[in-house]
């Protein structure tokens, strides 16, 4: 089978679109054929170096995507044919995914292969990150970084359902329309005197709570969010973070949270459960999906050059 791969750890160059032998499932796993395959920052960590990889080269990134069952292996629950999901199976930029069973989530009739590749892994994130890692409550004031990109325009949204005021930062004036279209109250740019702004927004104070994506931006996001204020970090697309000095915690009675998907998505129930929640926002029309960018799975390092190149606003799919 074809798989989009790389032997050693760099820029997008390293990617090639090769042939890999094809999985065989053991039991309890079940074969997919991809139809739609997720784009995410992880996969540039992953091909940079920076997240742990099993086995030996050929690598291939990916962890979510959606397709059709063409090897059910004996469940008792799928069929072939079966349209599926999933949002934490290692190998997914590949043509064929073997997928352990309690980790597929079915879709709905409603829900395309292009929707729940695009919606899965940075929709569930953004669930668990305002109702788990800090649940948002109603007239609270947020503050999301990276407001226009996919996990983004996700939280803002949900936010927005729990009847929150959601700041947004960006990096262009372009995704401050982006920002405001897809419902937060104030957008301010990394361009201006942010901090400063945002507590002008606030009267003073700060954000209830900040949503910090970036990772470089840790220590100026506390400074915009007040005391006994909360911090999620659960992303480094601008880099590590510095140091966080506990005594400035202690001293400001902040909280920092650091936010992990794996954390989460525990068992086939928190898959299906969580899931299905983002499946009835999407039908109901509750939150929406920006048309994703599309590339062929061949064209994979095009998809990375251009996500890395911060002009993405929404998801970005790999099409086997």
């Amino acid at each position: 089978m074809k798989a989009l791969c790389f032997d050693h750890f760099g820029g997008p160059e390293v990617l090639y679109y090769g042939d890999v032998p094809t999985p065989v499932c053991k039991p309890g796993e079940i074969m997919v054929e991809m139809k739609a395959i997720g784009l995410n920052f992880a996969d540039v960590y992953r091909r940079k170096g920076n997240y742990h990889l099993k086995g030996t080269p050929p690598f291939i990134a990916g962890y979510e995507g959606a397709g059709v069952i063409v090897n059910a292996n004996g469940s008792d629950v799928y069929k072939i044919g079966d349209r599926v999901a999933f949002a934490d199976v290692p190998f997914a930029n590949a043509e064929l995914v073997k997928v352990p069973e309690n980790h597929i989530i079915p879709l709905p009739d409603y829900i395309s292969f292009d929707t729940a590749a695009a919606l899965l892994l940075q929709g569930l994130t953004a669930h668990y990150l305002a109702t788990d890692s800090h649940s948002v409550k109603e007239n609270e004031t947020v503050l999301i970084h990276a407001a226009a990109g996919g996990v983004g325009q996700l939280l803002t949204q949900i936010c927005k359902l729990k009847g929150a005021k959601v700041i947004g930062l960006t990096s262009t004036i372009e995704k401050t329309e982006i920002a405001k279209k897809t419902g937060c109250n104030d957008v301010v740019l990394y361009t201006e005197d942010w901090k400063t702004k945002i507590l002008s927004l606030t009267n003073g104070k700060g954000a209830d709570v900040a949503y910090d994506s970036v990772g470089s931006t840790l220590q100026d996001s506390f400074a915009a969010t007040r005391d006994t204020g909360h911090v999620v970090f659960y992303g480094m697309s601008g880099g590590d973070p510095a140091p966080v000095d506990p005594r400035m915690l202690m001293d400001t009675s902040k909280t920092l949270t650091g936010g992990d998907l794996w954390s989460y998505l525990t068992s086939k129930e928190e898959r299906i459960k969580r899931s299905a929640q983002l499946f009835e926002w999407i039908n109901s029309g509750a939150i929406k999906l920006d048309e994703p960018a599309r590339f062929k799975l061949s064209e994979g390092a095009k998809a990375h050059q251009y996500l890395e190149s911060r002009k993405s606003t929404g998801k970005i799919l790999l099409i086997p």
